[in-house]
């Protein structure tokens, strides 16, 4: 599944906005996770929002077609966040934002979320938070194709209801289109990654000072 596409980066902090990061320009190109049907599955499985199993039952449920007008509209979804993002990013989010979430409440509205009890696995008994062995899951009825809509839909709303919007912040990286969530102590990340943009930077700062 979408094996020619690089893995998908997760690199901004809250899984909302790595969605906005669906979408980057790792080297010279733009290289697009979700341009597709086939590939917003795979980024939906590499955000552990899907489990193959949940994969197999859509593919089961819907056509290439739909998937593909899935993609299109999460898209669209992307880019009316990414335009939020920009125009209240570094800053508290203003109460009349509210008039502005139309998009995503709709969304919202789509989901057919139910809660079963599943055994804990172990990674979940490692947190030692408690000695049961069973744990509540959120799992999904995949009847219409708008629930993997609702997905992510869910991580921007949990984005706005629970994120300190002064610590989303663009990455300062010469033609970077990514977003981030600065949690460092003195809220001074200016990079969407060291290794990739602060890594660039530096080499551009050392041959400006050496006349390269």
């Amino acid at each position: 599944m979408s094996s020619q596409l690089p893995p998908a980066l997760f690199i901004a902090g809250p899984l909302g906005i790595d969605f906005l990061n669906s979408v980057a320009i790792p080297v010279d190109s733009v290289v697009d996770w979700i341009s597709t049907g086939e590939d917003y599955l795979d980024w939906l499985r590499q955000a552990e929002l899907l489990t193959t199993n949940d994969i197999s039952i859509i593919k089961s449920n819907f056509s290439a077609g739909e998937l593909d007008e899935i993609a299109r509209r999460a898209r669209e979804l992307r880019e009316w966040f990414r335009g939020f993002a920009r125009d209240h990013k570094g800053k508290p989010l203003p109460a009349k934002a509210l008039t502005k979430l139309k998009p995503l409440t709709d969304l919202l509205g789509l989901d057919q979320m139910f809660w079963s009890i599943v055994p804990k696995t172990s990674k979940d008994k490692s947190d030692g938070r408690s000695p049961m062995n069973f744990r509540l899951q959120t799992q999904r009825r995949w009847r219409t194709a708008e629930s993997l809509l609702a997905l992510v839909a869910e991580e921007i709303a949990k984005v706005i209801c629970s994120a300190d919007f002064t610590c989303i912040k663009a990455c300062q990286g010469e033609n970077c289109i990514l977003f981030f969530y600065d949690e460092t102590r003195r809220h001074d990340r200016r990079w969407c990654s060291m290794a990739i943009c602060g890594n660039r930077a530096k080499q551009k700062a050392y041959r400006e000072r050496s006349g390269k």
